[in-house]
């Protein structure tokens, strides 16, 4: 975040005022000068424009740079307006004056007449503020448009690299606990390792690829959980009581990818001991029109008792940091221990 204020004090900076009114004081001056003259100018009309120019620089500085900030954007409308009012007035009152007294006095050489009658000089002062404040704003929404989409384009670039944090976070976590579970196998000189290898190298190959989509489809991770599931049992046998139980109505619904394995995971490293008895998984997927809903328990063997804490570390965690970037306030994330088990919640609104 410090990155996107330095960015925008950066660009805030680069906001050229002084760029902004050369430009509109040299288009200004030209296009009255075309008009008073009626296209054919001599040196009278240059004078005349320039000290017409002067009358209405002060309203529209005045305008741009004190009302439009202090009023309008502050949104006090109606006393930007009687103050926009008084402003033209004022000015367009004393222009006229201006002309008759002071270019007089400096320019004795010329007799300065007004081009335009009163009505004709309010008239053009309304129209020519008017367009200057519409142009001003349009200038502004532009720049803080850049200005925003250039944002969001950063914050989305730190989301990226934060979720391919996590990401690189949770494959190693899955591959150690996975080669512990071909350890024990090699161990007894199981027969069954050489299928777990096979199995094993399906699972990876669904984490290292799979996992870099931005979603994928519910179908496919309820897929990854299944082989799980069938991998740990070349380790525990029938010793676990896993059950799945699932109530989708469209498994093409898209969900981020690896949100639901570490969840199982950490079911299997701190409730599944091998020389516990009585040991379950529960695991229960259900998708409706309005709301996602995975819940998992699992039993709490006793030595992971009273240790909510150390529980909910890295995969927990990284489930968490995951969901307030991808889903933000559409989840709702809870875990809870009880005397002999622990559950976890996970449930993503799709209405909102």
């Amino acid at each position: 975040m410090e990155k996107l204020n330095s960015l925008f004090k950066l660009k805030k900076n680069s906001h050229n005022s002084l760029l902004f009114n050369s430009v509109l004081w040299l288009i200004a001056f030209f296009s009255l000068l075309l008009f008073f003259s009626g296209g054919k100018p001599i040196k009278i009309d240059y004078y005349y424009t320039f000290g017409f120019s002067l009358t209405l620089f002060f309203p529209v500085i005045i305008c741009l740079y004190l009302l439009i900030p202090s009023f309008l954007k502050k949104e006090k409308y109606l006393l930007f307006l009687g103050l926009f009012l008084f402003n033209f007035i004022a000015f367009a009152s004393i222009n006229t004056l201006f002309l008759n007294t002071v270019v007089n006095a400096v320019l004795p050489d010329f007799y300065f007449i007004s081009y335009l009658n009163d009505f004709e000089v309010y008239l053009l002062f309304f129209v020519f503020i008017s367009l200057t404040t519409l142009l001003k704003l349009a200038e502004d929404w532009v720049y803080f448009n850049k200005i925003e989409n250039e944002t969001l384009r950063l914050e989305n670039l730190q989301i990226e690299t934060q979720l391919s944090a996590l990401k690189a976070q949770i494959n190693p976590h899955f591959l150690f606990n996975s080669l512990n579970v071909l350890y024990a196998l090699a161990l007894q000189n199981n027969q069954k390792t050489t299928k777990a290898i096979v199995q094993l190298s399906d699972i990876l190959r669904y984490v290292l690829y799979e996992s870099n989509n931005e979603k994928n489809s519910l179908k496919k991770e309820i897929q990854l959980l299944k082989n799980y599931l069938d991998f740990q049992k070349f380790r525990y046998d029938d010793k676990t009581n896993v059950s799945l139980h699932i109530d989708v109505d469209d498994e093409q619904f898209s969900i981020y990818p690896m949100l639901l394995l570490p969840l199982v995971e950490n079911s299997f490293k701190h409730g599944v001991k091998g020389d516990i008895d009585n040991t379950f998984i529960t695991i229960k997927i259900s998708k409706t029109a309005s709301e996602f809903h995975f819940l998992i328990e699992n039993n709490l063997a006793k030595e992971s008792k009273n240790t909510t804490e150390k529980y909910s570390g890295l995969g927990l965690k990284n489930i968490a940091q995951n969901l307030a970037l991808i889903y933000p306030n559409k989840h709702e994330f809870f875990y809870k221990e009880t005397a002999n088990s622990f559950l976890v919640s996970l449930k993503i609104n799709l209405l909102t």
